[in-house]
């Protein structure tokens, strides 16, 4: 499961007008790890969305989480955008970060829904993945609707240990939750936003901590009006293959269908990717998960006819679904898919890259995978001048964009709400993989308000769409909260704000699903 996990690790330019740094803590004299102070720098900008002049302020700061005692354990490092004039009792306040777990939010700021970012081009066009870079003006980014604060986990960009802080007191999903929720409860008491709807934006890994910080806010009498999700995975159990568990290969075999579609595999070419999705679907949830559960008993003809009939969804050759025994992991099907010797990508299996060791059984040590490696230079580039040149943010750290460190170091275990039922089997943790939903599950049932927004790409093998909706169909949820449910899918990948013809397209659905939520108040 940790190797799978380890790739899932893991969407008007401003016109500066003042920027003031406040120091609001002393440094610490206690023992421990150095002790930073709280800052905060502002500035004053102007972006047009939609025909609309819209003036706000950036703020780069950061705010310190303590035990306890009282102690300072953490320095968490956030940029906020505010509209200005605005009423703090009507505005929303959408609290946004990336996953990983390690990966720090300048993908879904720069990268994605921040009111400027990084135009990303079309898959296969290399040139543009060279500096020097473009940052510009986001036309259609939702600060039109709602106030943006987008938070770096401790551990990633700025954000670090500090004080009496130690790693096992934020490197695992409750304890990541928990301290989510703490800098939440500080943001809204230090900037009066008690009162305003609010909402979780999470992408990949970020979805999970959604569901728990949601249950953690929840718990602590802070309401919320709605939950984002952008490429979801509540339940591991549904992605991660082992020799008892099948339902990761039918929760992958309707993407690995329309990853065949988009790189026109098939023949022949079915015309409607949605419709198509939704035939391989039901074979999956059907025909396919009989087969698989037939195992050894499955007849020598009925499996035969099963390769054909997984040949003609995905374009695999037959003879290797029969060599595989009906079932294809992810890497398998990365590096036969094109069937010319490239390697698709697993956050957006439109991008390829060339293989260099194909006899391995993985891409091979330090290879970026084709994604990544299409939008890393230019996220590490521009966040860097963004920061330090428009924000006049400045500090001594590198800033982290992902570390192994926090991975490596994270701890999967949760005691999830509605475990009373358990089979009397393991220890509720470990057994069976980590599964948050029931968290989820119990902060809608807490707060029956909540909605929630289920936004999936057609073309993500990290979070694969079909998984998600195993998963929420699973969660028991009562007929009325099933009605707060809100379901959007897209020709993208994991990074939705990957295809710019798409993007505006995305960022229509969750102004309206903000504005609708907010209204219910």
């Amino acid at each position: 499961m940790k190797r799978l996990l380890m790739l899932l690790s893991l969407c008007v330019l401003p016109m500066l007008a003042s920027a003031a740094p406040v120091t609001a803590v002393p440094k610490s004299k206690a023992p421990g790890n150095p002790m930073p102070a709280e800052t905060v720098v502002r500035s004053q900008h102007s972006i047009t969305i939609d025909g609309t002049t819209l003036k706000y302020t950036a703020t780069a700061g950061t705010l310190l989480l303590k035990n306890a005692k009282g102690q300072p354990t953490a320095s968490v490092f956030y940029i906020a955008y505010t509209k200005d004039g605005a009423d703090a009792d009507i505005r929303p306040v959408t609290f946004t970060y990336n996953g990983g777990p390690g990966f720090a939010s300048a993908l879904v700021d720069i990268g994605g829904f921040g009111p400027v970012h990084i135009p990303w081009t079309a898959p296969g066009d290399i040139r543009a993945e060279q500096p020097p870079y473009r940052l510009v003006p986001n036309p259609t980014s939702i600060l039109k609707t709602t106030d943006l604060v987008f938070i770096d986990a401790i551990g990633t960009g700025y954000s670090r240990i500090v004080g009496r802080g130690k790693p096992k007191d934020f490197y695992g999903v409750s304890e990541d939750g928990k301290a989510f929720a703490q800098f939440i409860q500080r943001y809204i008491s230090l900037n009066g936003r008690w009162n305003s709807p609010k909402f979780l934006l999470g992408e990949s890994y970020g979805t999970t901590r959604n569901a728990v910080l949601a249950n953690d806010l929840v718990n602590n009498g802070i309401y919320l009006n709605g939950v984002i999700m952008c490429s979801t995975v509540l339940d591991f159990g549904t992605i991660d293959a082992t020799p008892s568990n099948d339902l990761p290969y039918i929760s992958y075999l309707p993407s690995y269908a329309a990853i065949a579609w988009y790189h026109h595999r098939l023949n022949p070419m079915p015309p409607n990717l949605a419709v198509y999705v939704k035939q391989v679907e039901q074979f999956a949830a059907g025909p396919y998960a009989r087969a698989l559960f037939a195992g050894t008993a499955l007849p020598a003809t009925d499996q035969q006819q099963m390769a054909a009939r997984l040949a003609q969804y995905t374009g695999l050759p037959e003879s290797l679904w029969l060599k595989a025994d009906l079932r294809i992991l992810l890497p398998v099907f990365q590096r036969n898919v094109m069937g010319n010797g490239t390697m698709t990508g697993r956050y957006d299996e439109r991008y390829t890259t060339p293989e260099l060791q194909p006899l391995l059984p993985w891409p091979g040590r330090d290879s970026l995978g084709a994604t990544t490696t299409a939008y890393s230079g230019a996220l590490t580039a521009l966040l860097n001048q963004y920061v330090t040149q428009s924000l006049k943010y400045h500090s001594d750290r590198p800033y982290v964009q992902s570390s192994g460190a926090v991975f490596r170091a994270w701890d999967w275990k949760f005691f999830p709400p509605l475990s009373e039922l358990g089979m009397g089997v393991g220890n509720r943790t470990t057994c069976c993989g980590t599964n948050v939903a029931p968290a989820l599950a119990r902060a809608m049932s807490n707060d029956p308000g909540m909605q929630l927004m289920m936004n999936n790409g057609y073309y993500d093998t990290a979070t694969p769409f079909f998984a998600t909706e195993y998963t929420l169909n699973h969660m028991k949820l009562p007929a009325a909260i099933q009605k707060n449910v809100h379901w959007y899918f897209y020709p993208v990948g994991h990074m939705l704000y990957f295809n710019p013809e798409v993007l505006p397209r995305v960022d229509h659905d969750i102004d309206s699903f903000i504005e609708n939520a907010s209204a219910s108040g």
